[in-house]
């Protein structure tokens, strides 16, 4: 601000004499260092329509054609004593360079610098770069919407939602995607393909959007249910939290009654019919969710969440996995490292093991060597390394317990096995490095004989095998307790984990979607999501 005044010539530092009085010459002709007060980007070009001169400026200017303006009477050749001597074009293309954010305060400077911002050239290089809307602007004329209408009242309003975020929806959880999506905010939910097809891409849905055509204010619509967008409410309740509201929950309905509303559910679900489903735990399982989730009438509160940050150490790149998991179908699970461990957490959930749990933790540390391919379909050959592993580490946390207790208490205390830190990453390397120095790019896997899979197209071929400890609990969370299993490393894409007591194998795949907004903005915002979202749902 007061760069700008000093530049301008107004406010407190006006400069040297002989400017100061070539200003008071220009004052009467130029009357434009009067000081403004807007603070948001939806005033930075005036509030309201502009005189008819006003607006004959901005076309004037955006049309490439200056402005006469009193220091152009200046000597010819002279250099520019101030920024308000450059063309008004030249002000345009360097005021639509800077962010968004600032132009309010640049409007606050001179009725000048605030009659320029009206140009809707500055918006729409705003709008573009900022967001990424593409679409031509200068279509929105028809409407009588200028692209200052559509960056303050949509897309700088609503900036704060765009990205990643969880639905609470009790255990089963979601996923949900805010984006820019031409001249609309859209919130798209994502779905897990089918069951038990976890190779196939991911569907979605839209849930709401939010869009500025013919109205001065945006219109938020809820797009829940089959007749079509609706009236709804978006609020943001505080940082990283908003919630959606339906105004017109009787869209939702249909004329069959909660037994068409459930058929149609389960096609959209599951891509079958209930009598397609034999199994009669499954088919409770399905009904349960139907009755839980459908109580929501798109009434929720989400979530931020964000993708895990990574390392050029990483065993694999993290992030968002969709994984099988026996009767409750297919669920997103967020893959992420730390140190020595990798931990798996749960986006969806179900009432066994609810969304924002931890499912399964590898030991990057214990490196496991399965046997010949004939060994490894006998399961009791394959149990007898795992829990010989088990007690390897149950031993090795005994000893660092004890070397703790012996150490002097003045002394910080050393991290536990399996510890975030430096000396876990450069353990987990070195463990990782040596054993992919010994073993073979890739070797054969089969999976245990009365070992259940969803899936029986899982890989033939592995390259390495991690001892893990896999969530196993009852029906509502109850008498949680971690199993030892066999986390399997198949490609940069897939990779699996066999539950040893459960006698059951879930296949994870790569979730392929470039999700903006989504970035940590720092390791430390990482781990206090994941800390924030097991604590909701424990």
């Amino acid at each position: 601000m007061a760069v700008c005044a000093r530049l301008c010539g107004v406010g407190p530092a006006r400069g040297c004499r002989r400017r100061g009085a070539a200003r008071e010459q220009r004052r009467g002709a130029a009357g434009d260092s009067e000081p403004d007060t807007d603070t948001d980007p939806e005033e930075a070009g005036g509030g309201g329509c502009g005189s008819a001169e006003d607006e004959e400026a901005a076309e004037r200017i955006e049309g490439g054609r200056p402005l006469p303006h009193p220091a152009e009477a200046g000597p010819a050749g002279r250099a520019p004593l101030s920024i308000l001597e450059l063309p008004p074009e030249l002000l345009v293309q360097i005021f639509g360079s800077l962010p968004g954010t600032d132009l309010p305060s640049l409007a606050r400077v001179c009725t000048t610098f605030r009659r320029i911002l009206r140009t809707d050239t500055i918006w729409r290089r705003r709008c573009r770069e900022e967001y990424g809307v593409c679409e031509n602007l200068r279509k929105l004329e028809i409407t009588g919407v200028s692209c200052r209408d559509v960056y303050a009242k949509l897309l700088h309003r609503y900036r704060h939602i765009l990205g990643l975020w969880q639905p609470d929806i009790g255990p089963y959880g979601g996923l949900l995607n805010v984006v820019v999506d031409g001249l609309f905010i859209i919130g798209w939910m994502y779905l897990p393909p089918h069951d038990p097809h976890v190779d196939d891409p991911m569907r979605f849905k839209p849930l709401f959007r939010i869009h500025l055509m013919e109205r001065k204010a945006a219109t938020v619509e809820c797009m829940y249910g089959h007749k079509g967008p609706h009236n709804g409410h978006i609020q943001v309740v505080k940082k990283d939290e908003f919630s959606t509201k339906c105004n017109q929950t009787d869209h939702h309905r249909m004329s069959g009654g909660r037994q068409e509303e459930f058929r149609t559910w389960l096609r959209e679900e599951w891509g079958r019919t209930l009598e397609d489903i034999f199994h009669e735990h499954m088919q409770e399982l399905i009904l349960m969710k139907f009755i839980y989730t459908s109580q929501y009438d798109n009434c929720l509160t989400y979530r931020r969440i964000y993708l895990p940050p990574s390392s050029p150490d990483d065993l694999i790149k993290p992030g968002l996995f969709k994984g099988t998991y026996g009767s409750h179908g297919l669920e997103i699970v967020m893959l992420s490292f730390h140190g020595k461990k990798a931990k798996g957490t749960k986006i969806t959930g179900d009432p066994n093991i609810p969304a924002g749990q931890q499912t399964v933790e590898i030991d990057l540390a214990h490196p496991l060597q399965l046997p010949d391919i004939e060994s490894l379909r006998d399961f009791s050959e394959l149990s007898r390394i795992v829990l010989e592993v088990q007690e390897q580490v149950r031993r090795e946390e005994q000893e660092q317990e004890h070397r703790q207790e012996e150490e002097d208490p003045s002394q910080p205390a050393a991290k536990p096995l399996g510890g975030e830190g430096a000396e876990g990453e450069d353990n987990a390397a070195g463990a990782e490095g040596s054993t992919q120095d010994k073993a073979p790019a890739s070797q054969p896997f089969v999976l245990p004989m009365g070992v259940i899979s969803r899936n029986e197209d899982y890989p033939r071929t592995c390259r390495i095998c991690y001892y893990g400890t896999g969530l196993i609990a009852g029906h509502g969370f109850t008498s949680p307790e971690r199993t030892p299993g066999v986390f399997v490393l198949f490609d940069d894409d897939r990779f699996g984990f066999i539950w040893l007591e459960l006698k059951s194998f879930s296949l994870y795949s790569r979730i392929k979607v470039a999700f903006q907004n989504a970035e940590a903005p720092s390791r430390e915002a990482f781990d206090e999501m994941l800390k924030n979202i097991q604590s909701l749902a424990t």
